[in-house]
């Protein structure tokens, strides 16, 4: 894989084990989701709401249930 321009060999594959890691992707779906609901909210208001209040209001309402069907699914994936 090409290194980005200014990015030595080794920061190359320092960021390519940061992008394939599990933490990473999980904070990758999360933000997605984060990103719907500030969609969704913003359409209901007329405007924007803005990232801050869309995750601050993901986070209480959706966050714990979202994060327990993920966990289910990996299981279930993983058997």
């Amino acid at each position: 894989m090409k290194n980005s321009p200014g990015m030595t060999p080794a920061q190359g594959e320092q960021s390519q084990f940061v992008k394939n890691s599990v933490l990473y992707k999980e904070f990758l779906a999360e933000r997605e989701e984060i990103l719907k609901h500030k969609w969704i909210e913003s359409e209901k208001a007329g405007a924007d709401i803005g990232f801050e209040k869309a995750l601050l209001d993901w986070i209480v309402k959706y966050r714990s249930s979202w994060r327990s069907k993920r966990l289910k699914g990996a299981k279930t994936e993983s058997t």
